[in-house]
């Protein structure tokens, strides 16, 4: 399984925000300044981001994005399964359909191996908050 870079990108922004907050929400340009994605990149991974309830936007002029929750309860896990469609390690999965019809489900001696592996991965990514990964104050 590869992660894409929605999620090493989407990582990146929310460090980049909970880091500059302090003066107020951080705007995607200058997230964009600063790590050197894409402002329109960002703008999607954004949308993803809010819909699962790890960012909050701001309007107006002095708009722009804050985290929705402390970065000490944010894990890398939360933001690989809001950004990912299908995140999930399986040997003989290609697609999220290819399991589910495969005649060999019910009596698969692989199935717990794949299983397991995916949840020592996301139990990997979940030890790891957003605060945990910020720069340490000057």
């Amino acid at each position: 399984m590869r992660l894409s870079t929605k999620s090493r990108y989407g990582t990146r922004m929310l460090i980049d925000i909970a880091e500059n907050y302090h003066d107020g929400p951080v705007s995607v340009a200058e997230i964009a300044h600063r790590t050197g994605i894409s402002e329109k990149y960002m703008e999607k991974l954004i949308r993803k981001l809010k819909r699962a309830g790890l960012v909050l936007s701001k309007r107006g002029p002095k708009g722009g994005h804050v985290l929705a929750k402390p970065a000490s309860s944010i894990t890398v896990g939360d933001i690989v399964r809001a950004l990912e469609e299908w995140v999930v390690l399986k040997g003989c999965s290609a697609s999220k359909d290819t399991c589910a019809t495969c005649p060999r489900v019910g009596d698969c001696p692989t199935k717990s191996v794949w299983e397991q592996a995916n949840q020592a991965m996301f139990d990997t990514l979940d030890r790891y908050s957003l605060q945990s990964l910020l720069k340490p104050p000057r």
